[in-house]
């Protein structure tokens, strides 16, 4: 028997409606039964309780058939499932279904199966599910037992339970469960250690053959990151027959060349329409998403639809965001820019301890005279602490290959030296540009390898107002494909991030008033653009293109 799970004609099941679960050598009779007891439960909040038979669409069932079947031998085939499905399809009730159904179908006495779910509240409404269903049917009422308090339902001929928790590292480790089911893990993926925890929980599996972890989420509000991001990933490889792997991925998300803001496009990506929810009850919400602005158009987008955000994009935010995807295609290291440049300039943004400290290069190229940008950031042990609620982004980040963690201070001087340095042996160095009020320790730095003010190759850039010719200089060679950038997830996460503030005479850049988002490799990318409006013609230290202060 073979279990390829990979579905690599999604786009064309989606079109035509067909099932995003691949044919599989199933156990009919298990799944069968699966099936039969998953029809049967009853929505406990819907007036006339009807059974999922009616309620649930066949994509559920699909899912239950897969798993449920998938036992051979004791030895479960299909270990995992991540399903990606938008809002209001069902996702907490299908959930509680599953899991009573796993309940039922255990053949192991004492089995620990959990349902995991992101906050206290949809916890609440998960187990509340549960219960309901059970209540409505006198033949479960009579072979469960239901503790409200613990949030725990056994059924007594197994004397298996289920435990409903919401998501917390000290409650859900050091358990050996037979079955999991993490509820919205893009909201999951935002705790700290959420990726240490799905391992722990992963570990907790190895022991019990027909155990399975299934994940049900939406897309993110923000990029993808962390353990979120890689969990979409390892499914879109499955999928797409990139990577064997024993997991089940169901991801109703829209082809490529699919226009999302096409209502009639929007079942695609809707299995549960018609039920509990349809396309047409959308659309009011969609046109008042439009309305309030770009970003919350896209917020909703993620949510309704299982649109992945690219750029965090705000209404109040640098309209360069909006046109970042086109500078995609740029250089991908540093060494690849300088093998390409005819000319380059370097910008410097440093902050406090919980900031970024940013490094941008941006080259003229040889031939074309087309930008190039390359950027980089770098972090201290400290600032890595300050800002736990970064932490899955920077560790992307550093994984990319564009965020270094420096041992400790004054590290990022010694990076920041060396690297000018390399753009200086290569002969192509112009300026190097940051803002006077915050260069601070990099003037000495700098200065040992000759880049200083009185060599001409150390210059301040004027911040604030007099930064935005910069800014809407690199707008402008976005727009018009003059600037290539090396597309990295770092510099799209800071260009989604770049608040636009009026003040009485004109406008200025300035990164999110939460402090969660941060732009410095983005400022350091206007300096070095400032400093390459200037036209240099002439690289190394003869360069007499000093920027006034």
């Amino acid at each position: 028997m073979t279990w390829d799970t990979a579905c690599r004609d999604w786009g064309d099941r989606l079109r035509s409606g067909r099932s995003l679960v691949p044919d599989l050598p199933l156990d009919q009779d298990a799944a069968r039964r699966a099936t039969g007891i998953f029809d049967a439960l009853r929505l406990p909040d819907v007036p006339g309780q009807p059974r999922m038979k009616e309620a649930a669409g066949d994509w559920q069932r699909d899912i239950v058939r897969a798993l449920f079947g998938s036992v051979v031998n004791g030895q479960r085939q299909i270990r995992e499932a991540f399903v990606l499905v938008p809002k209001k399809n069902s996702k907490t009730t299908a959930g509680a279904a599953i899991m009573l159904t796993a309940l039922l179908v255990n053949q192991r006495p004492r089995a620990e199966f959990l349902l995991i779910a992101p906050t206290q509240e949809i916890a609440d409404l998960a187990f509340g599910q549960a219960v309901g269903m059970i209540e409505a049917d006198p033949v479960l009422a009579s072979k469960f037992h239901v503790q409200s308090h613990l949030k725990r339902i056994s059924y007594r001929q197994t004397k298996a339970f289920l435990k409903v928790k919401s998501f917390d590292p000290k409650v859900v480790t050091g358990t050996k469960p037979a079955g999991i089911l993490l509820d919205e893990t893009h909201v999951i993926a935002e705790a700290p250690d959420a990726d240490r925890v799905i391992g722990q929980l992963r570990g907790g599996l190895i022991s019990q053959p027909e155990g399975f972890l299934i994940q049900i989420t939406t897309q993110s509000e923000r990029p993808p990151s962390g353990v979120f991001a890689a969990e979409l990933s390892k499914a879109r490889k499955v999928r797409d027959g990139t990577l064997s792997a024993p997991l089940l991925p169901v991801l109703y998300e829209f082809p490529e060349g699919v226009d999302w803001q096409e209502p009639s496009n929007w079942h695609l990506v809707t299995p549960n329409n018609g039920r509990s929810i349809t396309v047409e009850r959308l659309i009011p919400d969609y046109e008042a998403a439009r309305e309030a602005s770009e970003a919350e158009l896209r917020r909703w987008a993620s949510q309704h639809l299982n649109v992945q955000i690219g750029v965090a994009l705000r209404s109040d935010g640098w309209a360069g965001a909006q046109f970042w995807s086109r500078g995609h295609g740029g250089p991908r290291s540093l060494d690849e820019l300088l093998d390409r440049a005819e000319v380059a300039t370097i910008g410097l943004d440093g902050g406090g301890l919980d900031d970024l400290f940013g490094f941008a290069v941006i080259a003229r190229e040889r031939e074309t005279r087309r930008w190039m940008l390359w950027a980089h950031a770098l972090i201290s042990p400290e600032g890595l602490d300050r800002r736990k609620a970064n932490a899955a982004l920077y560790q992307d980040f550093a994984r990319d290959g564009d965020l270094t963690v420096v041992d400790g201070l004054p590290g990022d001087l010694e990076w920041i030296k060396a690297h000018v340095g390399l753009v200086l042996d290569a002969g192509c160095l112009a300026m190097v540009g940051a803002d006077p009020a915050g260069i601070g320790g990099a003037v000495d730095a700098l200065a040992e390898i000759g880049v200083s003010e009185e060599t001409k190759l150390l210059v301040g850039v004027p911040q604030g107002i007099r930064l935005m010719n910069a800014a809407k200089t690199v707008e402008r060679k976005l727009v018009d494909g003059s600037l290539k950038h090396s597309g990295s997830r770092l510099l799209a996460w800071c260009a989604g991030n770049a608040k636009v503030r009026a003040t009485s005479t004109a406008m200025m850049i300035e990164r999110a008033a939460s402090g969660y988002g941060k732009i410095d490799p983005l400022m350091a990318s206007f300096n070095a653009a400032h400093l390459m409006t200037l036209n240099p013609t002439v690289a190394g230290p003869a360069s007499a293109w000093a920027m006034p202060c």
